[in-house]
């Protein structure tokens, strides 16, 4: 079973420096129909204008997934990490026990747009962890590329969660199929363009719960990029 979400009907927070829209209940906005999906919990798509971001904050036993789509994601947390995140990287961080970090855009003139991805960790009170990778356009081409994955299977990062998530882009007669368990739950997020899922079309930003389903198929792709969750029930 297919249960689709529009983009317009996710929730929306304009701070000024920070537009934002939550998947999931997150922060002020709450809707108990979308209190996460398995072990997924937040989908937040941000955009960050320039010279801002998120000052210093801290998180515990979460695994948490930066997504950059445009711009660039400056991150530096306690456990010593001062990195850049360009457009093709997939960052996790494991908070474990604890950790403070802070995320800015430094740009002039550019705003940073990203995905912002929370899973649940299959262990609580692991030490603090993280990895970055860059996943080249060339590897998700017509196809759905591991990019996230419990044991860093295909050279994904690796993360503290019984979930994978696969990244794809697809034009025209590009397909590609994923074969799940109907007893666990799959996620779809359109970042942007136009997709057909088992066949039902949807564009930027819309998104389908699945479960009870042994497979997914994409098809028929209009300068479309992707992520599907494989999670737990």
């Amino acid at each position: 079973m297919l249960t689709l979400r529009k983009s317009q009907s996710r929730g929306r927070a304009d701070h000024g420096w920070l537009k934002s829209n939550h998947s999931f209940s997150f922060a002020d906005y709450y809707d108990p129909d979308h209190s996460g999906w398995g072990n997924l919990l937040v989908i937040n798509e941000d955009v960050i204008a320039p010279g801002t971001g998120f000052g210093t904050h801290g998180h515990r036993d979460m695994e948490i997934i930066s997504y950059v789509l445009s711009g660039q994601l400056a991150h530096q947390d306690s456990m010593g990490n001062i990195k850049g995140i360009p457009p093709g990287d997939v960052q996790r961080m494991s908070a474990g026990t604890g950790v403070r970090h802070s995320e800015f855009n430094h740009a002039e003139g550019e705003t940073t747009h990203f995905l912002q991805i929370w899973i649940t960790p299959k262990q609580k009170g692991i030490a603090p962890g993280y990895e970055q990778k860059t996943i080249p356009a060339a590897k998700k081409r017509g196809t759905l590329c591991l990019v996230a994955s419990p044991d860093g299977a295909r050279d994904s990062v690796a993360m503290n969660a019984d979930a994978a998530l696969y990244s794809g882009l697809f034009d025209g007669d590009e397909k590609a199929e994923l074969i799940l368990n109907p007893a666990r739950k799959a996620y779809v997020h359109l970042i942007r363009g136009e997709l057909e899922v088992n066949g039902q079309r949807i564009s930027g930003g819309d998104a389908f719960k699945i479960e009870n389903e042994s497979k997914i198929t994409l098809t028929n792709g209009k300068d479309a990029e992707v992520l599907v969750f494989d999670l737990t029930a």
